[in-house]
């Protein structure tokens, strides 16, 4: 049996976990740095690598003793790490902290897609799933949709040509004088508000599977300069209302043109209960599986780094020692 330390450095998160060959979980730790963040209304860079350097030795230490395993010479077989995309300090220090775990056991080292290790996320909660699916893969950073043949196998169809979900979720709550992260904050407020208080554009409603956000925050800030009384609640459930109609409108338009056998949901925006729901919905329609991840897989997590490194490993071989971050890296370049 294979088993990988998975290590998440990518954003505010500092993750380790264990995994073996079956995609099981042996052990998983996060460590959020969101607090300090908070104030700032975002993630500072500066902050989240601050944070990295201090938790990333006590939090593989963590994950190794909840996997059973001995600290000093742990029975790991590869150390897989994320190398792209996300911020530069901190996927330096993950990239970094993995390299010595690997030389100092002398087992492989394995840099990993970020975005791709979203994709490998569903495989941990459930390990024979049906393929083909359609993945709507939807975060702070990315929105896109993907087709997956099989175990990294993955086609890009669309994605956001500007602001990701995500994105718009902070910077519409921001605007908003809500909280940070924007997502759960706005999704909580629009369970009582009325969606239709606001008439809010949706973007993006050619042929194609491309997303577009910024202008729907744009007309946010209009709209709500122009109706200065509308209830906070009404502004939240119109603005998520119009989110995720582009996002399902895009999705169900790929799944008429697509034979698949199920449908599933990634990244943090997955949490969202509206997208959910409408995720579910569709898959009824089609009578298709439907994958809407935990909260756990939803969030930046070392578990689906170590099932995607699990992938690489067999169908690459171990990284070289010489690799860096790649800060930019896409899901299209991923061989």
């Amino acid at each position: 049996m294979t088993v990988v330390l998975g290590i998440e450095t990518s954003c505010d998160e500092t993750a380790a976990a264990v995994v073996d060959d079956r995609f099981h979980v042996v052990s998983s730790v996060i460590e959020s740095s969101i607090d300090q963040h908070r104030a700032f209304g975002g993630v500072v860079p500066e902050l989240a690598g601050r944070a990295h350097v201090a938790t990333i030795g006590p939090v593989v230490a963590r994950a190794l003793l909840a996997a059973g395993l001995d600290l000093h010479r742990p029975a790991i077989d590869a150390v897989a790490v994320t190398s792209g995309p996300g911020l530069i300090g901190s996927l330096l220090v993950g990239l970094s902290a993995a390299k010595a775990y690997a030389m100092a056991w002398g087992v492989p080292f394995v840099g990993v897609n970020h975005l791709e290790g979203h994709l490998f996320a569903p495989l941990l909660e459930q390990a024979d799933l049906e393929w083909p699916l359609l993945t709507l893969l939807v975060s702070g950073g990315h929105s896109m949709i993907v087709l997956q043949s099989g175990p990294g196998d993955h086609q890009v169809l669309g994605e956001s040509i500007d602001d990701a979900a995500g994105e718009a979720y902070d910077k519409v709550a921001r605007w908003l004088g809500l909280g940070y992260p924007g997502g759960p904050e706005i999704d909580r407020l629009a369970q009582a508000g009325r969606a239709g208080a606001l008439k809010l554009p949706v973007s993006m409603t050619g042929a194609d599977y491309d997303l577009s956000f910024s202008g729907l925050k744009t007309a946010v800030v209009r709209a709500t300069e122009k109706h200065g009384d509308v209830a906070l609640a009404d502004v939240a459930a119109s603005f998520q209302a119009a989110v995720c109609e582009q996002l399902l409108r895009k999705l169900r338009a790929a799944l008429e043109h697509y034979d698949v056998a199920g449908v599933a949901l990634a990244g943090g925006v997955a949490a969202n209960s509206a997208l959910r729901l409408g995720v579910g919905e569709l898959a009824a329609e089609f009578a298709i599986a439907c994958h809407l991840p935990t909260k756990e897989m939803c969030t930046d997590n070392a578990a689906m780094i170590a099932a995607a490194g699990l992938y690489r490993l067999a169908a690459d071989g171990p990284s070289p020692m010489n690799l860096s971050a790649s800060p930019n890296w896409q899901l299209v370049d991923v061989p």
